[in-house]
C-alpha cells in the first residue's frame, strides 16, 4: 500500500514538471522522452480560413517584430576594418592633393592667374562663418604649466564671428618652478599640404595687417611667426599691440608690418630684424595684462591689404654694434 502511494505521488510530480527532451532522453530513453515532450507541448492553433483581418494584422506585426529581433547583431560581431584599405585611401588622397598643387602652380599662385594676384590690393586670410573655420585655430592658456586661467573659443551670434572668451588668473602655479603666470592665447594652425608638408603664407605684396574685432577694452598682443625648420628659431616671433575700445561697436584695426618688433622666448631683443612676409607660418593673439577676471574678444575676419599712404619699411633703428649683419 505504501509503495502504491509513492508511485502515485511520483506520477503527480512528473506531470507538474516539464522535463526537456534532451534531458529525458538521457535518463528515461528516447521513446519516453519523445512521448513526454509531445505530451507537454502547447497545442498549435491552425489558422482557419475565416480568420478576422485584425488577427491577420496582429500576426504580421508579430512576425515583423520577430524578424527585427533576429536581425540584432551580437556585441561580439565587430565591423570589419581593413588597415590596408585605409592606407590606400590616405595615399590616394595625398596624391590627389599633390596633383592639384602642381596644376595650381602652372596656373599661378594659389591656382589663380598671375595678373589677378599682382593687382590684388586686399585679401581675407581667415574668416569665421562655421565650425570648420574654428578648427583652423588652437586655444591655450597657462593651464599647460599649472596655472588657473581658462580660455574657450566658439562661434558668435548668427555664426558671423568667432568669440574668444574666458577668465584670466595671474596666480602662479604651486610647483616650485614657475614664478609667473597669467596668459591666454589663440593661435592659427600651420597650413599643411600633401603628405603633411608644411606650407606658408606669402604676404610680400601687402604692407598692413587688417582686422575687424570687438573687445572689452583690454590690450592684446598680435604675434606673427615665420616658417622655419631650425630649432633655434622655434621660439622667435614678431609682435605688436592691439588696443580694443570696448563697448558694442566693431572696430577696424590696421597694423603696418613694419611696426612688428622681434622677440625671442618672450623677450624683446636689442637687435631687431625685419619680418619676412613671404614665409608667414601662423598668427596669434595673446592676453597677459595681469588683470584678473573675465575677458572676451570677438573677431569677424583677419586679412591683409596694401596701404598706399604707408611708405615706411622698418620702424626700428639698428647699428653695427647691435646688428652687424645689416652693415657688412
Amino acid at each position: 500500500m505504501v509503495l502504491f502511494q509513492k508511485l502515485l505521488h511520483g506520477i503527480y510530480i512528473f506531470r507538474k514538471c516539464q522535463i526537456p527532451s534532451a534531458a529525458s532522453r538521457l535518463f528515461f530513453g528516447p521513446h519516453f522522452a519523445d512521448h513526454s515532450s509531445s505530451r507537454f507541448q502547447k497545442p498549435v492553433a491552425t489558422p482557419s480560413k475565416t480568420s478576422s483581418p485584425e488577427k491577420t494584422e496582429r500576426d504580421l506585426q508579430g512576425h515583423q517584430q520577430a524578424e527585427v529581433a533576429l536581425d540584432i547583431t551580437s556585441p561580439e560581431d565587430k565591423p570589419e576594418f581593413s588597415f590596408d584599405k585605409a592606407i590606400r585611401d590616405e595615399i590616394k588622397d595625398h596624391l590627389r592633393r599633390l596633383k592639384d598643387d602642381f596644376v595650381n602652380q602652372w596656373i599661378g599662385p594659389e591656382g589663380r592667374p598671375l595678373h589677378e594676384v599682382l593687382l590684388e590690393q586686399a585679401k581675407v586670410v581667415w574668416q569665421f562663418r562655421g565650425k570648420e573655420d574654428l578648427d583652423k585655430w588652437i586655444v591655450t592658456s597657462d593651464k599647460a604649466i599649472g596655472g588657473r586661467s581658462e580660455v574657450f573659443l566658439k562661434m558668435g551670434k548668427n555664426n558671423q564671428s568667432a568669440l574668444l572668451y574666458g577668465n584670466l588668473s595671474s596666480e602662479a602655479p604651486q610647483d616650485g618652478e614657475s614664478g609667473r603666470s597669467g596668459y591666454c592665447s589663440m593661435i592659427s594652425r600651420v597650413p599643411k599640404g600633401p603628405f603633411e608638408r608644411k606650407k606658408s603664407y606669402d604676404w610680400s605684396q601687402f604692407n598692413t595687417l587688417y582686422l575687424r574685432v570687438r573687445g572689452d577694452g583690454r590690450p592684446w598682443m598680435v604675434n606673427i611667426r615665420e616658417d622655419t625648420d631650425l630649432i633655434q628659431k622655434k621660439n622667435q616671433m614678431y609682435s605688436y599691440f592691439m588696443f580694443t575700445r570696448g563697448g558694442p561697436y566693431w572696430q577696424e584695426v590696421k597694423i603696418p608690418f613694419s611696426k612688428f618688433f622681434f622677440s625671442n622666448q618672450g623677450r624683446i631683443r636689442d637687435a631687431q630684424f625685419q619680418l619676412l612676409l613671404d614665409k608667414i607660418s601662423s598668427i596669434g593673439f595673446t592676453l597677459a595684462d595681469k588683470v584678473d577676471g573675465p575677458f572676451f574678444l570677438e573677431i569677424d575676419f583677419i586679412g591683409v591689404f596694401t596701404d598706399p599712404a604707408h611708405t615706411e619699411e622698418f620702424a626700428y633703428e639698428n647699428s653695427p654694434d647691435l646688428n652687424p649683419q645689416l652693415f657688412k
